[in-house]
Order: C-alpha cells, then structure tokens, then sequence
C-alpha cells in the first residue's frame, strides 16, 4: 500500500510542473473517484455530494453528509512553488546565445536553478478564449554557473547573483532559432496568431525520485507543497463515515501572498462553502453556526532539523526527519495553530497510531507564514498549521522523508 501511493505521489509530481497542470492531474483524480466536476454549473446540485470546483491554479473537492452538515472539516494547502516564469516578450540575442528573460516567483534558492536542465510548461490562451496546457519535459534550456577561473572567490564569500542579468537561460545558440511563441504555438498545434497570451514557467527536468541508501527519502521539486496537495486529496478520497462535511482547498499564489482571485485571500473558499450549504437548504444563520463548529488543518510542509546546520533550529521544537507530521506555532500568528486546533490534530494523530511533532522558530529567526492565518481570518474557523518536515524548501530539488508522507496522509484521513 505505501509503496502504491508514493509512486502516486511521484507520478502526481512529475504530471504537474506548474499549479495548473496539478489541477488537472488531481481533477482527472477525483473524476475517476466518482466525483462530480461541478466547475460550470450555476448551482452545486444536492446529489452532487461527491464534488469539485476548479479555478485555474486552484481547486475545492467536497464530501457531504445528509447527517452532518452542522460543520465543515477542512484541509488547505496550495498548489504553486517559487520558481522562474518567462516574461511576456522573453527572446534575447547575447554573444551567440538564444536566451529568455525571466521573473522570479516567489522566493526560491536562486543558486539551486543553476547547471540544471530545464523543461518549460505553462498555459496559453487563444483568440476564441479557449485554454490549453503545454507541458515539455525535454532538456530544454540551462543557466550556467560562471566558470571558478573567472570567480575565484566563489568558494570563500559565496555565490552573489544578479536577480536581473544573472538568470537568463540559454535555450539555443543560434540567433535565427525559434521565437518563444512561436514555439508555444507549436507545443499545441496552433498558428503563432492565435496566441493571445502565455503563463510559462521553467522547471527541473529530473524526475522525483525515491533516494538514500534505506530508500527512506523522496527528492523531487515542488514538494512544498504538493507533497500536501496528494496527502489531502488521497484522505479525501480515502475516508469513510466521515462526521462532517469534509473539504479539501487547494489555493494558488501563496508563495506570493495569497492575494488573488483564486489565492486564499479570496473569496473562493468562502463562496463555494456558501453555496454547498444553499444546495442542501442551509440558510444564511445556519450557515454561519456551522462555520463556528468548523475546523481547518492548514498543511504546508515544515523545516526538518538540517544536519549540517542544528544551531538554525531550536532543538526542542524542530522536527526531525520521518519521526511523523509537525504541528507549526507561532504565538504572532503567522501560524494559526490554537491549543483547541492542535489538540484536534493530535487525537487524529493518535487515533491514525502516528507520531507527530512540534516545529517553533528560533527567536532570532523568523518563520514564513501559510494560508492558515488568512483562512481562519476569512471564516472565524479555528485552524491548526502543520507541515511534513522536509530540507531544501523552495529549492528547485527539495527532500522529505517517505515515512512522514504516508504518517501526514493517515492523520488527514482520520481528521475527516
């Protein structure tokens, strides 16, 4: 069975190089789990109590429940990854070199990007309005590291990159090679003039891996976050007799925010939870009583303890590799964990029989935050960060241990 939904998660992260392609891997996911795509209907019908809704880079699945639904049981995470996205007129000649200009994303390990081979995926919208993915995981394009000869220095004060001129990836060597939308054009077999607009970004062409010696790693990008992603929506699938509405948001945008339509700052979650409760006649008071009932497990993954590093941590609430998920406090709420929230998680843990433990950053060094405090913000519902530990976050090559992926997705099963 663990070896099954790995290889799930595997095949998930090599299918979904960007935020929309994961949308489409876990739609045609839920599909085939007999979930209804409700994404154009006007009204979320009452027989659809097995249902989705996807927006772009996002996507809220459900179960309802005749019997309970005087509250709402809610897993969030979020479905994009720092990475590097092609600027709208990208096409530079220099010294020989094809080259496309790039902006960066979020905040990723810039250093991690460089000698790599590159695919370029994406989304383009045509003339008539229609939508298509492109997706080439051919080695592509490359941003090679400057020679030690010409930096000598590199190794003693650290590698210094230039945001603007040091990014640009070579992508061919002639000055005639293909324009870069003309090559989208080509990618899904439409004229250069039906192309009205792109949202490209590059990615790392090596597949995810199982890794070390007792095959107890999984290396792969984009693991923050859906290595989060797969665990919610696999629970979703996976629970039986659930005690409560059980949803799943999926949000775009949080490595920059969350402040878009269809980030966790909008109203996506909000709205579809409103019209859940109108399709099965719950009015407006009702509605508003089974959202102080609810409760949301916001899951991003946490920092595991850096062997080579232990003095970034504070050793009595870091997690420590496959010993189980994190539960994230911060008391200046960038996370939104409460002692009622995380003594929710715990009793899930406990009755999944998984471990678990507590990540709070040093005081001297400031965490990140999540969706966690904008959900419970939103909607009043009482939530509880938690993250499976892992090294290297937002490198464009991250690791997390195999054990905690499958404690986290036992523990979000039990929660629903």
């Amino acid at each position: 069975m663990t070896a099954q939904l790995i290889s799930g998660l595997c095949e998930q992260l090599d299918a979904s190089p960007t935020s929309f392609h994961l949308v489409d891997f876990i739609a045609k996911q839920l599909t085939a789990a007999k979930f209804l795509d409700c994404t154009d209907q006007k009204q979320i019908s009452k027989s659809a109590s097995n249902g989705f809704i996807r927006r772009a880079g996002s996507l809220i699945a459900w179960k309802t429940h005749a019997k309970h639904l005087d509250q709402f049981r809610i897993i969030g995470a979020h479905t994009d990854s720092p990475c590097l996205k092609v600027k709208p007129n990208p096409d530079e000649n220099r010294f020989g070199w094809k080259t496309l200009q790039v902006e960066i994303y979020g905040s990723p390990l810039l250093n991690s990007w460089l000698d790599r081979d590159l695919g370029i995926a994406g989304r383009v919208v045509l003339r008539d309005g229609s939508v298509r993915l492109f997706h080439d995981s051919n080695p592509l394009a490359r941003i090679s590291q400057l020679a030690i000869h010409l930096d000598r220095d590199v190794n003693e004060k650290g590698l210094v990159l230039d945001k603007h001129l040091h990014l640009s990836p070579a992508w061919a060597t002639t000055t005639n090679a293909t324009e870069f939308t003309d090559w989208v054009a080509e990618k899904i077999n439409a004229k250069t003039g039906e192309v009205i607009s792109f949202d490209a970004n590059l990615f790392d062409t090596s597949p995810a891996k199982i890794i070390g010696v007792d095959g107890s790693l999984l290396a792969s990008g984009r693991l923050d976050n859906q290595a989060s992603c797969w665990a919610a929506i696999s629970a979703l699938i996976a629970s039986q007799e659930n005690q409560a509405t059980s949803i799943v948001a999926l949000f775009d945008h949080e490595e920059v925010g969350s402040s878009s339509a269809t980030g966790a700052a909008g109203p996506f979650l909000e709205h579809t939870l409103e019209r859940l409760a109108a399709a099965n006649d719950l009015g407006r008071v009702e509605f508003l009583q089974a959202l102080s009932q609810s409760s949301c497990v916001s899951a991003d993954n946490a920092h595991a303890v850096h062997h080579n590093y232990p003095e970034r941590h504070d050793l009595a609430n870091a997690p420590v590799i496959n010993q189980g998920p994190a539960i994230k406090i911060n008391s200046n709420q960038r996370y939104a964990t409460s002692s009622t929230s995380a003594a929710l998680f715990v009793r899930a843990c406990e009755s999944a029989n998984v471990e678990y433990q507590t990540f709070v950053s040093k005081n001297n060094m400031p965490c990140g935050t999540t969706i966690g405090p904008i959900t419970a913000t939103r909607l009043g519902i009482d939530t509880v960060d938690v993250g499976i530990p892992q090294l290297s976050m937002h490198s464009a090559r991250e690791v997390c241990g195999v054990p905690d992926l499958i404690s986290m997705q036992k523990a979000l099963t039990s929660y629903l």
